[in-house]
């Protein structure tokens, strides 16, 4: 994620200038021109900062042309940051896009050419169709339901599996069909869905990639006119794709080996959309002499985080198809110690959280340099609630997109209204100002939060991004309303949306690509984290892969938690993630500090030095009152929790209650016996 408020840049003036900006290992693959060239980069190590550079030189030096290059990557704001970027580094000619939108234009530039007419209407959602097709079935089917079988249709796609050779394909991978479905059933449906797209004459995205790279496999003169444009490839976050689209890059490259690839199989996490780290790890295999340049440095994180990131890697051996992973070496200085948290159930969490989240935001932080992270999206509602409570704002990410929204669509259209008629000598950020004004933004925020708020945080969203448009403005060049809106446009057709201010709340999935100063990720307990639905090997590495990519989004403080019960009051069941073993510092025992609150109070670690004949003491009490109910002895308490009561020693309930793994209903069913053992262990 760039600054939300860069400094001014002045495009390098020479070659040499573009590789004094990089470090030996980002110079080497600025320098490695042509292909093919394959760059293994850590979480963190400046992958985009390497490729835009390496682009940047190659133009600079005349080495090719930048309308020659095409650069894809997987996300828009991936790519509208790519553009931005390489404009700054006066590489503006260059295309950076998704597959998707390089796909599409191709597409919608040859059909009428190759079949006529305009190309069909694409469905922006499966489920509709999906739906249409199970009911032709006569296949049962809910919301849920047609949610999963959308995503396995997509899977099929991207696999480049048919109808006719699903079920061989699942059974060959062991796939197990959507819950509630059998795999002759699903390759029915996909048959079905294919029907009645062609019904509706409409085609969905998957078949923009298939359609094209159908074209420039059988239409000679499509794929040599393609080729002719586009002589060099670049493609970020090579780990996530898909065979469907490895297929249209081949199309594109018909045989020619100028290809740049740029990933890390250790950030693989979208193996259940068809993506597959294959391609990147065979890449020096089917490109013989490929040069492969890694990447380790790290310039994100502390090296507190780096290191609690190696070391989950480090602990995965060799299962699910493991690698070897890369060693991030931090280049930042020491931080705070990465903090370890347990809660006695979510109401505390979510509070804990979002009291911590204001802390840091008292010392400093803004709230859009603050993300909590979780696994599920039902997880949100919980951290809203908090911080709603604790009058903090906040965006869900994955929600309402930025150039969606209302006000910001009402903004734009006064902002292009205006565009003419802005006086020249005014400060384009303050015409903008001026405009946003009658749009109902103001200078200071609304005292109220929710709509009110959020609407707020929209327009001046808008009115930073103006600050920052000018500021990268050349002085003989400033920046008008005019230019200001085409800026607008082009973030709103990338769907790279400027920075709103607010505490982001993400699944880890949607997380990937982004990173804070601070970061908490929330729910790091077993079922959670590996999610419950995780049974083989590979889906367990993978879940695992998806915690270091959490870990590595926190630049500075970075707060792992869970919490042992879902409800106050309830069973305290719940156990920290298998990932964590010998990282965790409750493997030792622990308690919290401070007071604590009905709600339930963090549990930090204590220093394991603990009375051993109370320790043994409260073992036999323990074994007693196990057989008298006929229950395992550590669903009673367990060890931690007993030696953290030798190491306390508490004289009274509110001291008890301190204890990690002590809630109120076993306070109310133990407590005084456990302050009476502890009481005659000092007699």
């Amino acid at each position: 994620m760039s600054s939300p408020h860069p400094a001014p840049v002045s495009p390098p003036r020479t070659a040499d200038e573009l590789l004094d900006a990089l470090d030996p290992d980002q110079r080497d693959v600025a320098l490695a021109l042509n292909g093919p060239v394959c760059v293994l980069a850590g979480a963190g190590t400046g992958k985009t900062r390497a490729i835009t550079h390496r682009i940047a030189y190659g133009v600079r030096t005349g080495a090719f042309a930048p309308t020659s290059v095409l650069a894809v990557t997987f996300t828009a704001r991936a790519a509208g940051e790519m553009r931005t970027r390489l404009r700054e580094l006066g590489a503006a000619g260059v295309q950076a896009r998704t597959f998707h939108a390089a796909a599409l234009r191709q597409l919608s530039y040859f059909w009428p050419k190759v079949v006529g007419g305009a190309p069909p209407k694409i469905l922006e959602y499966k489920a509709p169709a999906v739906g249409e097709a199970a009911r032709r079935l006569g296949v049962s089917v809910d919301r849920v339901a047609v949610r999963d079988l959308s995503s396995e249709v997509e899977w099929a796609k991207v696999s480049l599996v048919t109808a006719d050779d699903y079920v061989r394909a699942c059974e060959g991978i062991d796939r197990e069909p959507p819950s509630g479905y059998d795999h002759k059933t699903v390759a029915r449906l996909i048959a079905a869905y294919e029907e009645v797209k062609s019904e509706r004459s409409v085609i969905d995205f998957e078949d923009v990639l298939l359609m094209l790279g159908d074209m420039l496999a059988t239409q000679g003169p499509v794929a040599d006119e393609v080729r002719r444009q586009y002589r060099r490839f670049v493609v970020d976050e090579y780990q996530d794709v898909s065979p469907l689209q490895q297929f249209v890059l081949d199309q594109w490259l018909g045989g020619r080996k100028e290809l740049c690839v740029v990933g890390d199989p250790s950030q693989t996490i979208y193996s259940f959309t068809g993506a597959s780290p294959h391609h990147l790890l065979t890449f020096a295999t089917k490109f013989p002499g490929a040069q492969v340049i890694r990447l380790v440095r790290d310039y994100r994180s502390t090296p507190q985080v780096v290191t609690l990131a190696n070391q989950l890697l480090a602990r995965a051996g060799r299962k699910g198809g493991a690698h070897q992973a890369l060693e991030l070496i931090a280049q930042r200085p020491s931080g705070p110690p990465v903090a370890f948290t347990v809660y006695d159930d979510d109401e505390a969490e979510s509070k804990g959280i979002a009291a911590r989240v204001g802390r840091l935001m008292a010392a400093g932080t803004r709230a859009s340099e603050i993300a909590i992270l979780y696994r599920t999206n039902a997880q949100s509602e919980a951290f809203e609630a908090a911080l709603a409570d604790a009058g903090i704002g906040y965006l869900v990410r994955g929600g309402e997109r930025f150039f969606q929204r209302k006000e910001v669509r009402d903004a734009i259209v006064l902002l292009r209204g205006s565009a003419r008629s802005a006086d020249p000598d005014v400060p384009m950020p303050e015409s903008v100002r001026d405009v946003l004004i009658t749009a109902g933004w103001s200078a200071e925020p609304p005292a109220a939060r929710g709509a009110a708020r959020e609407r707020w945080e929209s327009m001046q969203a808008l009115a930073s991004l103006a600050d920052d448009v000018a500021a990268l403005a050349p002085q003989d060049a400033p920046a008008t309303v005019q230019t200001f809106v085409a800026e607008l446009e082009e973030r709103a057709s990338a769907q790279h949306a400027p920075t709103v201010e607010g505490v982001t709340l993400a699944s880890l999935h949607a997380a990937k690509g982004l990173e804070w100063d601070a970061v908490f990720l929330a729910g790091t307990s077993e079922g959670l984290m590996p999610i419950s639905l995780a049974e083989t090997d590979e889906a367990i590495a993978e879940e695992r892969r998806l915690l270091y990519v959490g870990i590595t989004r926190a630049r500075e403080h970075l707060e792992l938690s869970f919490a042992r019960a879902r409800n106050p009051g309830g069973r305290a069941s719940r156990r920290r993630t298998r990932f964590l073993d010998g990282l965790w510092p409750d493997d030792e025992p622990s308690r919290t500090g401070g007071k604590r609150s009905r709600a339930g109070q963090a549990k930090l670690r204590l220093t394991g030095e603990y009375d051993q004949a109370l320790f043994e003491r409260l073992k036999e009490w323990r074994q007693q009152v196990a057989q008298e109910t006929d229950k395992p002895a550590f669903t009673i308490l367990v060890d931690t929790t007993l030696a953290a009561i030798a190491e306390a020693r508490p004289t009274s309930v509110p001291e008890l209650a301190r204890i990690n793994g002590i809630g109120p209903a076993k306070i109310d069913r133990f407590g005084e016996t456990l302050l009476d053992i502890v009481a005659r262990s000092r007699s």
